[in-house]
């Protein structure tokens, strides 16, 4: 349906909607307040193939249905997502016409301060504020957020989840780095050892962490409560396997049938590095000292979560 109500738009990529999109949409949304018009938000999609991506896929920090989800809970109440490939080749001007005006119905837009638009990346914060002081538009070029002394960015938080510092990362995306995926039916070696684990496999176009073993938290469809876990990325260099790379996650306290079920595990903490063991029995020990590990973290005796 097409959009007819004014709104008051915060435009990016929102690749990840950490801190720093955030006070994008908290400008959009206290515009529109003041303005008595609909808070909205513009964002790519299509992320392999932005050209800033260089063609690399395990770029992206949300999965589609999590970023619109994300977007909706910052205040946005209408979403105008669009694919880059059908508009990169448009002027910034055009693009502004067509998009913002003609589309979105926007009497205010904010951005952050490298926000790029039109073709090449011709278009930037400085030309959306010409363009917007000669339509007799307000604007809102709101200037990098940091946290301890750091200014939040996508590029950083995908260095940070690559190396396993999955703490940090939470502080700059304002929420835990997670996955909501099905699960998927196993080999059952996990059960077999006193760890039943639910199994999922991490998107291609997903940043993927470092592997190794997380203290992780996990949420079931139906549930209100949230479960303490391990969560295991890698490719289980102990046992048999093909190589392909896993998502194993113990929940503590849990018992139940989960498969086909979508399943979100947030990583809280980087426990340690993949190993591969003298055989089962050495790895059965590590994992009952990760499981302690993670309880004492979650039940607060090992320093604060972030």
């Amino acid at each position: 349906m097409e959009n007819t109500e004014k709104t008051a738009a915060a435009l990016g990529f929102f690749d990840g909607v950490h801190m720093g999109h955030r006070a994008v949409l908290r400008a959009a949304c206290d515009a529109g307040i003041r303005l008595g018009v609909t808070p909205a938000a513009f964002t790519f999609e299509g992320q392999p193939a932005l050209p800033k991506f260089g063609g690399r896929r395990d770029m992206s920090l949300l999965t589609r249905a999590d970023k619109r989800a994300a977007l909706l809970a910052c205040g946005a109440q209408i979403i105008f997502p669009s694919d880059f490939d059908k508009i990169r080749d448009m002027s910034p001007q055009k693009f502004f016409e067509d998009i913002i005006i003609g589309k979105m119905h926007a009497v205010f837009v904010s951005c952050g301060e490298d926000f790029r638009f039109g073709k090449d990346g011709a278009g930037d914060a400085a030309l959306l504020r010409k363009l917007c002081e000669e339509r007799g538009m307000e604007y809102g070029i709101v200037p990098p957020v940091c946290i301890d002394g750091v200014p939040v960015s996508s590029s950083h938080i995908r260095e940070l989840i690559r190396d396993g510092d999955v703490y940090t990362a939470a502080k700059l995306l304002g929420r835990h780095y997670s996955f909501t995926l099905p699960v998927l039916h196993g080999r059952r070696l996990g059960r077999t050892m006193g760890f039943p684990t639910v199994n999922q496999v991490i998107p291609d176009f997903m940043v993927h962490p470092k592997h190794g073993v997380y203290a992780s938290l996990a949420d079931i469809p139906g549930e209100t409560r949230e479960y303490p876990a391990i969560t295991d990325i890698g490719i289980k260099p102990t046992v048999d396997s093909d190589g392909s790379e896993i998502m194993e996650t113990h929940l503590i306290g849990y018992e139940g049938d989960l498969y086909g079920k979508p399943v979100t595990v947030k990583l809280h903490r980087f426990i340690r590095p993949e190993k591969k063991f003298s055989g089962l029995d050495e790895l059965r020990d590590q994992l009952i000292s990760d499981k302690r590990y993670a309880e004492e973290l979650f039940s607060g005796r090992i320093g604060a979560l972030s």
